[in-house]
């Protein structure tokens, strides 16, 4: 029976999941289960494109992207794959009309074996937009469950959100991609010498787009408002440590959330659900 292997799938693509990001594990577990396992297939699959680009240097690494891109194309045709991350994939990308959402992504990714500045804004948001904007729609897809006229409403919020959580990135690995990947994301910084300004610019840029994320977080439907809500807690609990972190730290070390302090984001995000007021 294909729903025992199926399960086995998803099985591969949870495990991906908590190995890679408690802190995103941890916000799956706080969905309503009827979706939860929708939101591992996706991050499986778009972690493991991550990992091809970000973390398999000294290794064919536009073609093992290649490779990865040809096999999603086949299980999405066929409807199923030997690959259990892909295998778990495509059944959401029918499921819930992911299709067009798929290419952005994997052109961020292409982007991310080759380019290692960005010089443009115009660059930067495409970046953006193909690494973080679509993965939130994809699951903003899942959350809404089909319905297209909530999707619309939510869309331009869901990729507010998706941008404030890669920009956070960025500035947290910073010392990671710059060093070790040779990456400078943010156009017309020089993080060797960046300054309080500089920080203070991209610091307002992210707490906009938090602004008009959570415009969003406050319509989603039940089954998903919390999740989201627990991790646009944490973050704007990094971005705060980031905040407090002088401009020649940024290059010293991971900025980062202790275990005791995502938990008590994730006691207090529970009350403020509970009571209905969550901000």
């Amino acid at each position: 029976m294909k729903a025992l292997f199926d399960q086995a799938s998803l099985e591969c693509s949870k495990k991906i999941t908590k190995k890679y990001s408690t802190s995103f594990s941890l916000a799956i577990k706080m969905l309503s289960p009827d979706i939860q396992d929708e939101i591992y297939a996706i991050y499986g699959f778009v972690r493991c494109a991550d990992e091809i680009v970000d973390s398999f240097e000294g290794y064919e690494q536009e073609t093992l992207l290649d490779e990865f891109e040809k096999e999603y194309q086949k299980a999405l045709d066929r409807k199923i794959s030997l690959n259990p991350i892909l295998n778990a994939f495509q059944k959401v990308v029918h499921q819930y009309g992911l299709h067009d959402l798929v290419p952005p992504f994997m052109h961020s990714m292409r982007m991310d074996l080759t380019k290692k500045e960005y010089t443009s804004i115009e660059e930067f948001e495409t970046y953006i937009f193909g690494s973080a904007d679509v993965v939130g729609l994809m699951c903003l897809k899942v959350f809404v469950k089909g319905d297209e006229t909530k999707y619309n409403e939510l869309k331009h919020s869901a990729m507010k959100l998706g941008s404030a959580f890669q920009k956070v990135n960025f500035l947290r690995d910073l010392k990671h991609d710059y060093e070790n990947l040779g990456r400078i994301y943010f156009p017309g910084v020089n993080f060797s010498s960046l300054t309080n300004e500089n920080k203070k610019q991209i610091v307002a840029e992210i707490n906009a787009d938090f602004e008009e994320a959570f415009k969003g977080i406050l319509k989603l439907p039940t089954e998903a408002k919390f999740g989201v809500y627990t991790a646009y807690r944490y973050y704007k609990s990094l971005m705060k440590k980031i905040n407090k972190t002088e401009p020649e730290e940024f290059l010293s070390k991971r900025i980062r959330v202790s275990n005791p302090l995502k938990l008590l984001i994730l006691g207090k995000s529970y009350v403020r659900y509970q009571l209905n007021i969550i901000a």
